[in-house]
């Protein structure tokens, strides 16, 4: 991990097109302003995170339902 330092209104570059600004340090909370273009996503960690588990859990298939779905649609033709 590279660890940088940043003073108020400073920033720093990832790539060309990738901006992080330090806004504002207030105790130990830190806002930064990110300049991205629009097709780069940006999440924090913990909603990325919680995005992946519910993208898990709703691809997990219940065999049970699918077979019952299978068969009523098996009666109805």
């Amino acid at each position: 991990m590279l660890v940088l330092s940043r003073k108020i209104k400073e920033s720093i570059l990832i790539g060309s097109d990738i901006e992080l600004v330090v806004v504002d340090i207030d105790g130990d909370q830190v806002k930064l302003g990110i300049k991205a273009p629009k097709n780069v996503e940006i999440f924090r960690q913990e909603v990325y995170e919680k995005i992946i588990k519910e993208n898990k859990e709703a691809s997990n298939i219940n065999i049970d339902l699918v077979k019952k779905i299978e068969f009523i649609n098996d009666k109805s033709l």
